[in-house]
């Protein structure tokens, strides 16, 4: 191995480190000052031994660049090695490839967070007549209507929240993409904006609060409306601003990665806190099943591999991630499940002889309904658990 090519690559520092990546693919990995070193010298042509010489000589450490380099090509950093190109999958294409980031730069203006927070202030001041209660969802006595119109606001506003971190992420350079996914027993929609690590915190900051911010905007909007209109158009707008409102308690779930969860790992300056938090989790409950068996172990705590800082948030977040992954898989037990098996059982026996065309109508609409959904969510899971890659951890 004597030149190696590397692939266009965007950095910056971080506290004693420097987070190195390639925008195109979403990867990214932290790098000691030596390692962002080695990368320099790497992108101006030397060889492996003519850094690891030189290295020697600056720091007067052995450095193993030839290891080194075989990372780098693990995580596709590499674009030829001695003249020969590396065969490696083209990136993903990006949702919504053809917005570049000009189109959407104005998104990251800090006038923008302050233009939010005066809309807000002003439907508060403005006191439109919204009752925000399970009532104000109700607003028709047709049923029909009512979940017809909680259905196509609901994906609507769930589209525009993952839109939202999209394209200001698009606006950093970051490509963005959307897929559905899985959280614990949640079917959802979310978006991969890998790379947004490389951009300043207040960028960062803004494109994992964006989505936040615009189910805030939608509501403020429709509340104000509100207070123009009556009759159905209120009843309907004030549905709206409750339907808006309605899926910010779950960001408070930081231990299913929400985007208070992204919020709290980057102001913690964590490199990986669920991950490093499953982690020490696990290690403490094969402690405590050790100490319980009194069995002798020699398994290191994987936390005193962080830096002190980090390692008091993720011991921190493990009490969280226990906790709130209890309760929710709990009440899933307790309630969520058992409804559903209730419903699609009921919804089975009326398919059988004895039933009106109506009730078999009705059933077969809840079994194809209940059905797909569960099924879209295993078939999602399985295939998140099959492309899920571990992350990269930091050279330290």
């Amino acid at each position: 191995m004597n030149h190696v090519r590397l692939h266009p690559l965007d950095s910056r520092p971080d506290g004693d480190e420097w987070i190195v990546g390639r925008m195109a693919t979403g990867r990214f990995v932290a790098l000691p000052e030596v390692g962002k070193q080695a990368l320099d010298l790497l992108d101006q042509g030397l060889t492996p031994t003519e850094i690891g010489d030189r290295l020697r000589a600056e720091t007067g450490d052995d450095i193993d660049v030839p290891d080194f380099v075989e990372a780098l090509l693990g995580l596709g950093f590499v674009a030829a090695v001695d003249g020969r190109e590396i065969d490696q999958p083209p990136p993903p294409r990006p949702t919504f490839a053809r917005i570049r980031p000009h189109h959407v730069r104005p998104l990251l203006s800090p006038v923008a967070p302050v233009l939010v927070a005066l809309l807000i202030t002003a439907t508060l001041l403005a006191r439109p007549p919204v009752t925000l209660d399970y009532r104000t969802l109700l607003w028709s006595s047709h049923g029909s209507a009512v979940i017809a119109l909680g259905a196509t606001v609901g994906w609507t506003l769930l589209l525009l929240h993952e839109c939202a971190h999209l394209l200001t992420a698009r606006a950093t350079g970051v490509a963005g993409r959307m897929r559905l996914g899985t959280r614990l027993q949640f079917l959802v929609l979310q978006t991969d904006i890998s790379g947004i690590e490389l951009a300043p915190r207040r960028h960062r900051l803004t494109a994992y609060l964006a989505g936040i911010a615009t189910n805030l905007t939608v509501a403020a909007l429709a509340a104000l409306a509100a207070g123009a209109v009556d009759g159905t158009p209120r009843r309907i707008l004030a549905a709206v601003t409750m339907l808006a409102l309605l899926p910010l308690p779950f960001q408070l779930m930081v231990f299913m990665r929400t985007d208070l969860y992204f919020v709290l790992q980057d102001l913690t300056r964590c490199r990986d806190l669920f991950g490093d938090g499953v982690a020490y989790t696990k290690y403490q409950a094969r402690y405590t099943a050790r100490r319980v068996l009194h069995r002798r172990t020699g398994e290191t705590d994987p936390s005193l591999e962080l830096p002190a800082h980090e390692r008091r948030a993720v011991r921190g977040y493990s009490v969280v991630l226990v906790v709130g992954t209890t309760l929710c898989l709990a009440f899933f037990a307790a309630v969520t499940l058992p409804a559903d098996v209730t419903l699609f059982a009921r919804a089975l026996t009326r398919l059988g002889p004895g039933h009106s065309v109506g009730e078999r109508l009705d059933g077969a609409a809840v079994v194809v309904t209940f059905g797909g959904l569960h099924a879209l969510w295993v078939r999602t899971w399985w295939r998140g658990r099959r492309l899920r890659r571990t992350p990269s951890r930091p050279s330290r």
